[in-house]
């Protein structure tokens, strides 16, 4: 009876074996993705005074996280867990310290642009690996599939508070310190929740499929729906990198950088408000129609971003901005685990990351140009441009993403 309520749901989910402890332990984890995009912006800005190079020292460590995110989702399939993310987890600490040291002593540019793509290269894709153990959890569990859209919805809601702490916490560092020490807590935080996510029985147990060594060179890509959701994400984080120079900008112009920290947290609580209100109803009908309605609203919360008088009137307007973020992003990671490849359902998880990551990779350079040449409103109207294309790509592939029966992957 409780799963007939959105609380029933969410309790059934969280009150299943490992299921808290799981979320407890990819907190810190998962931190450094919040933590990095705005520290390396501020911290190349503050130390080289120019938005070009913060937005592609920020756009490289994005598309190296992006581009190494499948292959290393590939590996995991393979190998399983610990025998990929431990090194890959110690060579991003080292890159993340030594682009700090050079950045502090004046290297140029190109040696920061290097240890950027490294630094990102070897993040460990700890969201994935995640979200391809829930079908498991829940089905060992004893807990109904039709629940795994409420489990995906908790991942999103986790992640935006994630984006809501990284951002203060990087403003906070960065008006006590300097930005670079934000960096180099951001190893710190992913090396302390790996210890705690990997000794988690359902990390432990971890499942190579007889299938993981037969995926070929496409992997996950020969899935038509996993190949709509990346052509769909990018334009969609190329609007989330907009707004990650755009908000920085925007505040600068009105009188105080570092509230983009503040800003940046408003647009990833509306996100998590969207998410809980997802994840606490029972969805019913077409999957892609679903996403595809979902990315139809994303363009309307950014729209009016590029006619804010002032930071007071930002925070609402971001707010409302977010509220579409997860759903869409929450569905869409369903469908990924739902028409992937047997064997590659990790890898699968990783394409529409990828995605996202090189569009705001590609979003947080553009529109530092843009934002250098034009100023923050049009860096606003590009955000909102990618919104837009989002829509329109979600809306043309809807038939693609119809899932499997039952849209459960293999663990």
């Amino acid at each position: 009876m409780r799963a007939r309520t959105g609380a029933g749901r969410y309790a059934r989910v969280l009150s299943t074996p490992h299921a808290r402890a799981l979320l407890l332990a990819e907190f810190p984890a998962r931190l450094p993705i919040a933590l990095n995009g705005l520290a390396l912006v501020l911290f190349v800005r503050q130390h080289r005074d120019s938005y070009a190079a913060a937005g592609a020292v920020a756009a490289v460590f994005g598309a190296a996280v992006g581009l190494t995110g499948p292959l290393l989702g590939r590996l995991i399939d393979r190998h399983g867990v610990r025998q990929v993310v431990v090194p890959a987890a110690v060579a991003h600490g080292a890159a993340m310290g030594a682009l700090v040291a050079c950045g502090l002593a004046g290297a140029p540019l190109g040696a920061l642009l290097a240890l950027a793509v490294a630094a990102g290269g070897f993040l460990p894709p700890i969201g994935s690996i995640s979200r391809s153990l829930w079908p498991r959890i829940l089905r060992e569990g004893g807990e109904a599939p039709e629940l795994l859209s409420t489990a995906l919805a908790i991942e999103g809601v986790l992640i935006e508070l994630v984006f809501v702490t990284g951002p203060l916490l990087v403003a906070a560092i960065a008006a006590l310190v300097d930005p670079g020490a934000a960096l180099v807590l951001s190893p710190v935080l992913l090396l302390v929740g790996l210890v705690l996510f990997l000794v988690q029985p359902p990390v432990q147990t971890w499942v190579i499929s007889a299938q993981a060594s037969r995926s070929g060179a496409l992997g996950a890509l020969r899935s038509p729906g996993v190949r709509t959701l990346v052509l769909t994400t990018l334009p969609m984080g190329f609007c989330f990198g907009a707004m990650e120079v755009m908000l920085p900008a925007f505040c600068e112009e009105h009188g105080s950088r570092n509230l983009a920290g503040a800003l940046l947290a408003a647009w990833a609580g509306g996100s998590a408000i969207g998410g809980l209100l997802y994840g606490a109803r029972a969805w019913t009908g077409p999957a892609g129609e679903r996403y595809a309605r979902l990315a139809l609203l994303l363009p309307l919360g950014y729209l009016p971003l590029a006619v804010a008088p002032s930071i007071a009137a930002m925070a609402p307007l971001v707010l409302l901005a977010g509220l579409c973020i997860a759903p869409t992003l929450t569905a869409g990671n369903q469908i990924a685990g739902a028409v992937a490849p047997d064997g590659a359902e990790t890898e699968a998880y990783t394409w529409p990351i990828t995605a996202l990551v090189i569009g705001l990779a590609v979003g947080n350079v553009t529109t530092g140009a843009v934002v250098s040449a034009s100023g923050w409103q049009a860096g606003a109207l590009a955000a909102a441009g990618g919104a837009v294309a989002a829509a329109v790509l979600a809306t043309l592939g809807r038939h693609t993403l119809e899932p499997r029966p039952l849209g459960l992957a293999s663990g």
